[in-house]
């Protein structure tokens, strides 16, 4: 389990700005299916179970101001949430920008993990996802590695 990172991500974050800039403003997109081999693969046969974004407004969510020890976690003052449209176990998550298709792209900025109830990416309090009940992301960061 690693967070993969998108061509288009570590191309942007080395020329243009940095993960925070071009990440601020996306969405988290949680589905059940097959993991895709890459961040910049499509999303296959996946099933889409939820969309967070701030309260479930479909606004996009923010990090922190500052990135501490190499780590740039969420903005502690938002509530990241959305409502389940669908059923299901979930697999694995993708960070993405509001443009973002899932289609193959070598340019979108991407963060995909895993999801799980322990041990995963992106820890979730329960093993499966009901359409129509609220999913929050109460912790979530973004770690450089170190040197």
């Amino acid at each position: 389990m690693a967070i993969k990172v998108s061509t288009g991500l570590r191309n942007g974050a080395l020329s243009t700005g940095s993960i925070k800039s071009l990440m601020d403003g996306g969405k988290i997109k949680i589905y059940s299916g097959p993991v895709p081999a890459t961040a910049d693969a499509a999303i296959g046969s996946a099933t889409l179970l939820c969309t967070v974004s701030l309260d479930a407004t479909a606004t996009g969510v923010n990090f922190d101001t500052a990135a501490a020890n190499g780590v740039l976690s969420k903005d502690p003052a938002q509530v990241w949430s959305g409502v389940n449209s669908n059923t299901g176990t979930p697999t694995w998550y993708r960070h993405v920008t509001s443009a973002d298709d899932g289609t193959e792209s070598t340019t979108a900025y991407r963060i995909q993990g895993t999801v799980g109830v322990a041990g995963a990416d992106l820890n979730l309090s329960n093993n499966t996802l009901t359409a129509g009940a609220t999913q929050t992301i109460d912790y979530y960061s973004i770690a450089w590695p170190t040197l």
